[in-house]
């Protein structure tokens, strides 16, 4: 029996042989993720090629900087030790770094945060701004030792001499370069004076432009309200700060070209058109209004004024007429009016009319007294009945007749059954009181 292993014994030593083999201490795999489903921290899957399965495990740290969105069936790179479980006996790869196959880790973030924000609607032409057709002062974002700054002061000179152009000096790659970037957007906001902003730098690989592809660069540049133009890189340099600005530019100059639409010998040129076009049509207007004041003062109207009036003489007399007509027919109406009140006035017998109304006063009156009379008699009796009985129920009058009134500490009794041998009781009688105690309570 001394021949045979525990199964415990052959998996420890499995697993230092695992443990100290130098070949497995760094371990190189190509493979496709399987059974994946992300969890909060630690991270357990499978990588597979077309004949084997290997167990997968990636620690929270490790995969806090993957840099990329793990996925099921993407094939990847990884870098990691091999190690053996020795509860189960079997073994697995803890994956240290990982990196996507055939494409690089920044090329596949950068397409899955461009799909995140592409759904949150960072992009979407709607919530774009319009350039202003006329600029004051133009804050750029960029550093100050680049070719960047440099074109777009010429261009802008060139273009349209006397624009301002603030400079906020940004670090636009490395460590630190997307904050800068977020701060210096912000801080040009918080200004009154500015018209737009133009956020760039020059070319270079995407690790260099990477700065332009976080997140946080791309907020604020969404929530600037200041338009913004991007330039960042060379023309065929694509960041996600392009697609969330208001415009993008290939370069540095297209970007001050678009930041000044219209140059100063284009205003100029406008100015003189609308001069000329202004003078033409008032030369215009002045020669039609000759023209029409020449042809009314040649009219007969000028030339007989008296023919204005002749019509409104003829109807003045007309209405004169009218008017003396109605008054007369008016006066004759009230007039007649006047007769005819008179004659009711005189069949009117008014002796009569003031005695029938006197007599009638006299009832009213004579019925009123009754009335009062009879109302004072019915009160007098109700007053009466009511004093009688109030002073029925006066206690003095009570104990008067010969009755006695007790109390139980200032509660009138009414019933033996609240007492008790030994209360204190007291008695009201007609000339004083008594306090007594009691000997006896008899039902």
């Amino acid at each position: 029996m001394s021949d045979y292993l525990s199964v415990s014994s052959l998996t420890k030593y499995l697993k230092l042989k695992f443990d100290r083999d130098p070949y497995l201490e760094r371990v190189y795999l190509t493979g496709q993720v399987s059974n994946f489903r992300k969890r909060p921290k630690h991270q357990y899957f499978s990588l597979k090629d077309e004949k084997a399965v290997i167990q997968a495990t990636m620690w929270a740290g490790a995969f806090k900087n993957l840099g990329f969105e793990l996925e099921e069936g993407m094939k990847i790179n990884v870098i990691g030790r091999i190690q053996l479980y020795e509860p189960s006996g079997a073994y697995s790869i803890v994956i240290e770094k990982a990196e996507p196959d055939g494409i690089g880790a920044l090329a596949i973030q950068f397409e899955q945060l461009k799909k995140k924000l592409t759904e949150a609607g960072y992009f979407d032409s709607r919530h774009k701004q319009a350039l202003p057709r006329f600029v004051k002062k133009i804050g750029v974002i960029t550093s100050p030792s680049g070719a960047v700054i440099r074109d777009i002061i010429t261009t802008v000179s060139r273009r349209f001499p006397g624009v301002d152009i603030l400079l906020f000096p940004t670090k636009v790659q490395g460590d630190g370069a997307s904050q800068e970037i977020v701060e210096n957007i912000r801080l040009a906001n918080q200004r009154k004076d500015l018209d737009l902003l133009i956020v760039g730098r020059g070319g270079g690989s995407i690790e260099d432009l990477w700065a332009f592809n976080e997140e946080n660069v791309v907020e604020a540049i969404f929530e600037s309200h200041l338009p913004i133009i991007s330039s960042v890189g060379h023309e065929t340099d694509t960041t996600l700060a392009d697609f969330v600005a208001d415009q993008r530019a290939a370069t540095p100059t297209a970007a001050a070209e678009l930041a000044t639409p219209i140059t100063k010998s284009d205003v100029l040129a406008s100015l003189q058109d609308r001069q000329n076009r202004l003078y033409q049509a008032s030369r215009q207007l002045i020669i039609r209004r000759q023209e029409r004041l020449d042809k009314l003062m040649s009219s007969v109207i000028f030339r007989q004024p008296e023919r204005l009036y002749d019509g409104h003489l003829q109807k003045l007399d007309r209405l004169s007429q009218r008017l003396e007509q109605l008054t007369r027919e008016r006066l004759t109406q009230k007039k007649q009016a006047e007769q005819l009140v008179f004659q009711r006035l005189k069949s009117f017998d008014l002796k009569g009319q003031v005695s029938y109304f006197k007599e009638k006063v006299r009832q009213q009156e004579r019925l009123l007294l009754s009335h009062m009379s009879n109302h004072y008699d019915n009160k007098l009796a109700r007053f009466e009945k009511a004093q009688d009985a109030l002073l029925s129920l006066d206690t003095t009058r009570i104990v008067a007749r010969g009755y006695a009134i007790v109390r139980q500490e200032d509660t009138i009794l009414e019933s033996v059954q609240t007492l008790t041998k030994g209360d204190q009781i007291s008695i009201q009688l007609r000339d004083g009181q008594i306090d007594a105690e009691v000997k006896d309570v008899r039902k």
